[in-house]
């Protein structure tokens, strides 16, 4: 987790600063940093809690922000699901986007294994750490951090660096590049939905991919 501690840091800490400035009660926004724990989602309902938006609002914000996890759970289900309902809502509690993304490429295939609980524990850990100690230090010091500093910048540039560097062979350099492309084509779309559109696009790419990977064989043996 050492390659994407910084940009976590980064990203928690503009998320912070975000929340010291909306004018929020200081233990509220500990609280939403702590129980939350999702920083798309909390700069996504920043300006609705500070202009008094009705909760339905926030919280239907929040939820299509999130829907990516949808897809992750998805994935996750074959790993965890012979383990007790408690300590699958803890695993969910601190799953997170890279988290997903780094384990998936240690453990591919869908069953589960020893090493697997351990590893995911140490990433989690890493990376809760990671956002939580400059999320809430920026929550008290967000008068002290200018903004024009650029944190949520850098932040995107060492995340979007770490997420290269995890595309390996075509068919994942594939994946990336139509989600990037999905992302900015669905940009206008509100609530940040072109999130789940990218995530939805890589996916199906990702699909397809092997779907003609595992054809490709099979069509060999019949030549």
């Amino acid at each position: 987790m050492a390659g994407t501690a910084l940009g976590i840091a980064a990203w928690g800490l503009i998320t912070g600063v975000a929340m010291g400035k909306s004018g929020l009660p200081p233990a509220l926004m500990v609280m939403m940093s702590l129980l939350v724990f999702a920083g798309s989602a909390q700069l996504a309902v920043l300006p609705l809690m500070a202009a008094g938006a009705p909760l339905w609002v926030v919280w239907a914000t929040a939820l299509c922000v999130n829907l990516r996890f949808m897809i992750f759970s998805a994935q996750w289900r074959p790993y965890v699901m012979g383990r007790p309902l408690g300590e699958r809502l803890c695993l969910a509690y601190f799953a997170a986007d890279l988290n997903f993304v780094m384990f998936l490429r240690r453990f591919p295939e869908p069953r589960p294994e020893p090493a697997q609980l351990p590893y995911y524990w140490g990433g989690a850990a890493a990376n809760w750490f990671a956002w939580q100690i400059p999320s809430i230090s920026g929550i008290f010091l967000a008068d002290a951090v200018p903004v024009h500093w650029g944190f949520g910048f850098a932040g995107t540039l060492a995340l979007v660096g770490v997420a290269a560097s995890l595309l390996h062979g075509r068919a994942t350099g594939l994946a990336g590049a139509v989600a990037g492309c999905a992302a900015v084509a669905a940009y206008g779309l509100p609530f940040k939905l072109n999130i789940v559109v990218a995530i939805a696009a890589a996916v199906a790419i990702g699909l397809l991919i092997d779907h003609h990977t595992r054809e490709s064989p099979a069509m060999d043996d019949r030549t």
